[in-house]
């Protein structure tokens, strides 16, 4: 009993992609479709998300270290049983990690991705 792998083989290039008809965009295709409206509005929509929601989040995480490095009293307010502000307030930066997260995929299969498909689509057909 052996424990080669067989050696790959070798697929003929598939009928479908920018393969297919016409070869892979020039380097001036890139760049026309890099200054078009579509493109443009692209880009405004993933920044006009992501920017201002990662500097919220940084804000928030800056409140909880400097609230946790200087308002020791406060922090350590118990609100029930052993559970303080501290503890919450850690709690809480991992849920709205994992709320940002889910909200900026919702974003992107919602509004980037069908307008990333068409810009893709129109490259790649070489309109």
């Amino acid at each position: 009993m052996t424990t080669e792998a067989p050696p790959p083989q070798e697929n003929p290039p598939s009928e479908s992609g920018p393969e297919a008809g016409r070869g892979l965009p020039s380097a001036a295709e890139f760049a026309e479709v890099q200054q078009s409206p579509q493109f443009g509005e692209l880009r405004r929509s993933h920044r006009g998300f992501a920017f201002p929601l990662t500097v919220a989040f940084v804000l928030w995480y800056l409140l909880y270290v400097l609230l946790s490095n200087y308002a020791g009293g406060f922090m350590g307010t118990k609100i029930v049983g052993n559970i303080n502000v501290a503890l919450v307030f850690g709690l809480a930066q991992f849920l709205t990690t994992f709320l940002i997260a889910w909200w900026y995929s919702h974003h992107a299969s919602t509004r980037l991705d069908p307008k990333a498909e068409a810009i893709k689509k129109r490259l790649e057909d070489g309109a």
